[in-house]
């Protein structure tokens, strides 16, 4: 079985976590080789302007898998300086690779997203929950703490204090709850969750697909470059844009009031 399955639409790559049995963990190898594959791969692809991650079956992600803590194997065998290796080689490189994701990430979570499945979906630039979903940032209740950077991604999605509240309890909050502290933008019933999510994405995919790029690409410095800093960067990329195929076509397009045709060029 594919543990990550892949599907085009137009400009937008739905991505779906494939082991539906034991509810999507991303700590295995084959997992995380598959993700940082798919990274790379949209990072040199400009035919795909946004991904839509979502999870196979009931569960969004797991996250670690709790029987290989239990065995000490896998990711989680060997003394500590061994340890701390394979999470640097292993799991750590997810956040690492979808950070560094010009492309807009949406994340569809269609049930239970716990420890590293939550912070997989705070990863995203954007999250649409179902009404069977929850959220955990549960690692506490296993004795252990967010080891895939969850407390750098966390914070800066729902606030400290409700970070802090999920991290230092390990409780379960609800779709509701995600919502009013912002986690998620919005609920849909879970039926209709990857076509909400789509529709969301359409609404970005419409647009010039280096523009898309180059805006994400300035909000993430934004989170630590200096207003003076991020001005400087802005104008540099600004003066790049105003030379692309793309921007001559969005400006005839509205003075014609007609549809523009965007070439990624």
């Amino acid at each position: 079985m594919t543990c990550l399955l892949m599907e085009q639409r137009d400009r937008v790559l739905l991505v779906t976590l494939n082991r539906p049995e034991l509810r999507n963990p991303i700590s295995e190898p084959d997992m995380i080789d598959a993700i940082e594959a798919m990274c790379a791969q949209v990072q040199s692809d400009l035919s795909i302007s946004v991904i839509i991650i979502t999870g196979a079956g009931k569960g969004f992600s797991s996250g670690g898998n709790v029987k290989h803590m239990q065995d000490k194997s896998g990711m989680f065998a060997g003394e500590p300086e061994q340890l701390a290796d394979n999470y640097r080689q292993g799991i750590q490189r997810i956040p690492r690779a979808i950070f560094n994701l010009d492309v807009p990430v949406i994340a569809a979570v269609n049930g239970a997203a716990v420890g590293a499945g939550c912070d997989l979906a705070m990863m995203a630039d954007i999250r649409i929950a179902s009404e069977k979903a929850c959220f955990a940032e549960s690692f506490v209740k296993l004795g252990i703490i967010p080891g895939d950077g969850g407390a750098w991604f966390l914070p800066k999605v729902a606030g400290y204090a409700n970070a802090a509240e999920m991290a230092f309890t390990g409780d379960m909050i609800s779709s509701q709850l995600a919502l009013e502290w912002g986690m998620v933008s919005k609920i849909v019933e879970h039926d209709s969750l990857i076509e909400s999510a789509f529709e969301l994405a359409n609404r970005i995919a419409v647009n010039p697909p280096i523009a898309i790029r180059e805006t994400k690409k300035l909000m993430r410095s934004g989170r630590s470059e200096s207003l003076d800093g991020l001005l400087e960067q802005s104008a540099l990329i600004q003066a790049e844009l105003h030379q692309t195929e793309d921007h001559k076509e969005a400006v005839d397009a509205f003075l014609d009031k007609r549809s523009p045709v965007f070439k990624g060029r």
